[in-house]
């Protein structure tokens, strides 16, 4: 009787659990002001810029600190307010920054909440034109401005209360781990739709600003280029494959256009 109850108990407990997780989840609403997307986000905009702010140190660091390229620097930093200036992310209140970082051998550029935006001196060394450029800084704007950050932070949230609920309900981790694979899986996938979102973004602030926004499309070969042609299948990957992705990059210039 005492085994019945307390498997009952459980129960009771993993269903409350999941209902907080959703009904947090959902209560938390709003209409993207830029791409008029609904999304359910728990951070305020000025919560996302504090993230963002109080982060970039350490995520420079991470990358062996700022680059001591002046020159560089204010490149980046002079496309990327051009671009800002000149396209709708002008109607958002983030205060973007731009930064070089001194690692040279990640290709890689990366947006943080609320505005901070970084490129590595391995991508930089290998772009080989302004609209190349224009079309990196494009892509990791359209991240900050469409949220993704702080719509991933909210689905963890989501998924974790779930995965936990299922481990309360069964008294087996075993569940709970298995639980939290497919919802690190459910992640991955709105992943890939986030940077198909920020590739079109960046297509479009791109025409924005005057840039070509073919060169985008030279971008995906310069990422596969120094991938070395590796990859995983793409419902296993964050990102979506390159073929994928300029075929959507071409979408989005016709649309745009």
């Amino acid at each position: 009787m005492q085994r019945g109850g307390s498997a009952s108990l459980k129960i009771l407990v993993a269903i409350g659990i999941v209902l907080f997780s959703i009904i947090k989840y959902y209560s938390s609403s709003e209409v993207n002001e830029i791409t008029g997307e609904k999304q359910y986000i728990s951070l305020t905009k000025d919560q996302e810029i504090a993230l963002g702010l109080n982060s970039a140190p350490q995520m420079a660091r991470e990358f062996g600190g700022l680059s001591q390229n002046a020159q560089a620097q204010q490149l980046v930093k002079t496309v990327g307010e051009k671009i800002v200036h000149a396209s709708d992310a002008s109607r958002t209140q983030y205060p973007f920054q731009f930064y070089v970082l001194a690692d040279r051998r990640t290709v890689n550029a990366f947006a943080l909440p609320g505005g901070p935006i970084f490129i590595t001196e391995a991508l930089l060394a290998r772009l080989q034109t302004e609209d190349q450029l224009a079309g990196v800084l494009g892509h990791e704007i359209g991240h900050v401005i469409a949220r993704h950050s702080a719509q991933q932070m909210s689905k963890q949230e989501l998924t974790q209360g779930i995965a936990g609920a299922a481990g309360v309900a069964s008294g087996d981790m075993n569940s709970a781990y298995y639980a939290q694979v497919v919802a690190n899986m459910v992640n991955l996938k709105y992943g890939r739709e986030d940077e198909l979102e920020s590739d079109e973004l960046g297509v479009r602030f791109m025409l924005q600003a005057g840039y070509n926004p073919e060169a985008l499309i030279g971008v995906m070969d310069i990422l596969e280029e120094a991938s070395g042609g590796a990859s995983v299948p793409e419902w296993q990957s964050s990102h979506p494959s390159p073929a994928n992705r300029r075929k959507k990059i071409q979408e989005a210039i016709a649309k745009y256009r």
